[in-house]
């Protein structure tokens, strides 16, 4: 039965696991508290999810296989929103292989919106719709459908997601879910019937695939301290190479990337911990950090409270 649900979140980790379509790591780049709305509609066939974050982030996605998803921004004017170091256009939405990998960075508060059919549904709703077969493109590309189209893409993904928030009921009805389903994929196929822009070049390509290895190397050990001499000899690269490839993509070096995910993950174990049976020093140091005086203000000024602090709110 379509349904639909709108979730809060002041928590990364919660926000990546209730994603759609995907595994994602959502890692907050701004001081402070972390604040996060989800929108998530399931149709008969089609899913959609809009997403609105008050914190600048790096979203690392790993599309799943059995979807063909599209991303496009869900309010045009806001701040830059950019994919694999290359701006995602306020005209643009973007058109992803099978199985993609991509990061997306925000240096501002965002929102953008999503939908996906499977890869057979997608081709059947093309010939029915376009008069062809539309399949998922061997590389991701960003289509400028026009305007018009484009702007009735925002509305009804809008007008869906409000319904899914002040009058979640009407999802349950059967006819109404069909109808806005109907809409919401004829403009879809629509939009990605436009002609496809040429392929991206052999180096674009080239880098997307290391920064794909160093972070599939780094979500094998999601809950390791890592460093960059391993990491490089790992996946064959050299350091200047990875530095290059991830300036472009994340939009900071590795070494600035690897620390950020080391006080996130320090961060989960200090709020999953139980505070009577551990202290900051053993987690602070199971995660590689060791000068703890430097750490807790490192820690202070990201996450705008002590360790000691996070930990004494923990579930023990």
């Amino acid at each position: 039965m379509p349904h639909g649900r709108v979730f809060e979140f002041d928590d990364p980790y919660n926000l990546q696991a209730t994603l759609r379509a995907g595994n994602y790591e959502v890692l907050p780049l701004a001081r402070g508290k972390f604040r996060a709305e989800l929108t998530r509609i399931d149709f008969e066939h089609l899913w959609l999810q809009r997403c609105d974050t008050s914190a600048n982030v790096l979203l690392y996605t790993a599309n799943d296989q059995a979807r063909a998803p599209i991303t496009f921004l869900a309010v045009p004017d806001q701040g830059p929103w950019q994919q694999n170091g290359s701006e995602l256009p306020p005209d643009g939405i973007a058109v992803y292989r099978r199985g993609a990998v991509n990061h997306h960075l925000a240096r501002e508060a965002n929102t953008w919106a999503s939908m996906s059919l499977t890869p057979d549904a997608l081709a059947s709703y093309g010939k029915a719709i376009a008069g062809r077969e539309i399949t998922a493109p061997s590389e991701t590309y960003i289509a400028r459908p026009g305007p018009q189209l484009l702007a009735r893409l925002r509305s009804l993904h809008a007008a869906a997601c409000h319904l899914a928030k002040s009058n979640p009921e009407a999802l349950a009805c059967r006819a109404t879910a069909k109808s806005l389903e109907e809409d919401l994929i004829r403009t879809m196929v629509a939009c990605l019937a436009t002609e496809r822009p040429a392929a991206a070049g052999a180096g674009a390509v080239r880098r997307a695939r290391i920064v794909s290895r160093f972070h599939d190397y780094l979500a094998s050990r999601p809950d390791e301290p890592l460093y960059l001499s391993e990491i490089c000899a790992a996946i064959g690269v050299s350091e200047r190479t990875l530095r290059d490839c991830c300036q472009d993509h994340l939009g900071m070096g590795p070494h600035r990337y690897l620390w950020l995910r080391r006080m996130h993950l320090t961060r989960r174990a200090l709020r999953e911990a139980h505070s009577a049976r551990t202290t900051v020093t053993d987690i602070a140091t199971a995660h590689g950090f060791w000068e703890l005086g430097r750490f807790a203000v490192e820690y202070r000024t990201l996450f705008d409270e002590l360790p000691s602090a996070t930990l004494g709110r923990s579930i023990g």
